[in-house]
């Protein structure tokens, strides 16, 4: 690939693993990529919060909530949120089902009473699977903890959500929130179809997909010379909307199946292995 690309990397699970550690190959890579005058962008669920709070490399910029926002060069192109109607109608919409909730923004991560009851069991079966081992899944509740900042329900009618996440009784939470939202976003994470733990409702329109069309306008690049990285089956039509996808080595088998070129893991230089495999460095 002789021609100087834009590259779209998911973070957790592409970046860095899911204990926030981040490869000291995966720097290299991304600093000798922009040196030779490719450009990069994160795109990632994570909110401007969440990223703040990580120590990673410089980049071009950042798309972040799922396609939430756009900010290039430390300017926002884009950012849609939920209205405050949105807003408020999710909220009650959780109350009235027993739902624990947080709501992601880019001032915090905000949280009902029940997640306080709950997110610890449910977030520590999400990192075992991802992670393995009891240890490291730990480390991952750890950091998911010191991000929340539990609220009382008049203090999260909020004007400023990216999207808001929900903790799944059961599958069905995810069927009525389509038929109950059907103007919103709606998709499941933390495993495979009725198998997910979570569910989340974000602003109409509003995908990676998405935010990668409007950032390749905004820079007059085709979208053949853009490549994106991810580890996830949220990360596929990335993958089909640019010209080459690559999926890391611990990603998931529709993810894999899904992308131009698989990589190795990313604690096994994966990030590193791909951009000299694309011969970006």
């Amino acid at each position: 690939m002789k021609n100087n690309k834009v590259i779209f990397l998911d973070v957790d699970g592409t970046l860095i693993d899911y204990e926030k550690h981040l490869p000291a190959s995966a720097v290299t890579a991304i600093n000798t990529a922009r040196k030779n005058g490719n450009r990069i962008y994160l795109c990632t669920g994570c909110s401007k919060f969440e990223l703040e709070k990580m120590n990673l490399p410089e980049t071009d910029g950042v798309i972040g909530g799922n396609g939430a926002y756009i900010e290039e060069n430390g300017t926002f192109l884009m950012h849609k949120i939920l209205t405050a109607e949105e807003t408020r109608s999710i909220i009650d919409w959780c109350y009235d089902r027993d739902l624990a909730f947080y709501i992601e923004s880019n001032t915090g991560v905000y949280c009902n009473e029940k997640m306080a009851e709950t997110w610890h069991d449910t977030v520590l079966k999400y990192a075992m699977g991802k992670q393995g081992d009891k240890e490291s899944a730990e480390a991952y509740c750890k950091e998911f903890r010191e991000l929340l900042t539990f609220s009382h329900r008049e203090n999260l009618y909020k004007e400023e959500a990216n999207k808001i996440d929900f903790i799944m009784h059961s599958y069905q939470d995810h069927l009525d929130s389509l038929r109950d939202f059907p103007s919103l976003e709606a998709s499941t994470w933390g495993g495979k179809d009725e198998q997910a733990l979570f569910s989340d409702l974000g602003p109409a329109g509003i995908t990676k997909k998405h935010a990668v069309d409007v950032l390749l306008k905004h820079l007059c690049t085709d979208r053949r010379d853009a490549i994106a990285f991810g580890d996830a089956k949220i990360d596929i039509p990335m993958f089909q909307y640019c010209g080459y996808g690559v999926a890391m080595g611990n990603g998931g088998p529709e993810c894999r199946d899904a992308a131009d070129y698989v990589t190795a893991e990313v604690n096994e230089d994966g990030l590193l292995k791909a951009f000299k495999h694309l011969e970006l460095i």
